[in-house]
């Protein structure tokens, strides 16, 4: 579900579930304990000091698993425990990760890289945004906030509501993502950044990477919202399930 690949100082991380890379529960914990184990093996000298988070040429994540979320309350409540896990590991990493966005990334893979430090993303006909609402689904006041805080207020309140996917381009436009890269790049440029990183005053870098996330950190220490509240309002309804088996029926059998 994952490939992990050392270049150098930089670790690569990238998700690999074909054909979408959706995010279960079992890829979740996976990518959970990948983050972690990563900032252990930077303890040594010749240790990681950068993460790359990428994906599929195509699809960096299409976001949580549709079969999973249609699997009954007890299913959905282990994915969205193991998403909150996978975000927080990624939220309080101490080594910056950058999310190489190889393609589409609606919803949870979204999430996943507005939680990153850097974000390059594949220009053309990829589309990225935060699309819970269209699907059924209630995003949350958390995802809301994380949202507002790298594209602002009015983007955040105008593209939610609607689940809104944008281009590429609009995505560049707002700071959604920091850089548009031809697609057989987006791993290659994120590499680049990453040992850019690496080379800084590892110190003085720590500190002020402290500093700038330090907000996103106090959302997730201080969640507006319980879980419980997302499950039993937002995630586990007749809403939901009805939106659910829709999206389903085209693929049974």
């Amino acid at each position: 579900m994952l490939e992990i690949t050392d270049h150098g100082n930089v670790r690569e991380i990238r998700l690999a579930r074909p054909p979408v890379n959706a995010l279960n529960s079992a890829l979740l914990q996976s990518l959970e304990q990948a983050v972690i184990t990563a900032e252990s093996d930077s303890m040594s000298a010749a240790g990681p000091r950068v993460i790359v988070l990428s994906g599929a040429a195509g699809m960096f994540s299409a976001g949580l698993d549709v079969r999973e979320m249609n699997s009954g309350e007890a299913a959905v409540r282990e994915l969205v425990l193991a998403f909150a896990r996978a975000q927080l590991a990624v939220v309080r990493s101490r080594l910056p990760i950058i999310a190489a966005i190889t393609g589409h990334s609606p919803a949870g893979g979204a999430v996943l890289a507005l939680l990153c430090d850097h974000r390059i993303m594949a220009e053309g006909k990829f589309r990225i945004g935060l699309n819970e609402v269209q699907v059924g689904l209630y995003p949350g006041e958390l995802i809301f906030r994380v949202l507002e805080r790298v594209v602002g207020t009015q983007r955040a309140v105008s593209w939610l509501p609607r689940g809104a996917l944008v281009s590429g381009a609009e995505a560049l436009a707002a700071g959604f993502v920091d850089e548009l890269v031809e697609p057989t790049q987006v791993v290659p440029r994120s590499l680049v950044l990453a040992a850019e990183i690496a080379a800084l005053p590892p110190k003085v870098y720590a500190r002020t990477r402290a500093l700038v996330r330090r907000d996103l950190l106090r959302l997730f220490e201080a969640p507006p919202e319980s879980l419980e509240s997302l499950m039993e309002e937002g995630w586990v309804t007749d809403e939901t399930r009805e939106r659910m088996a829709k999206l389903l029926a085209p693929r049974a059998g």
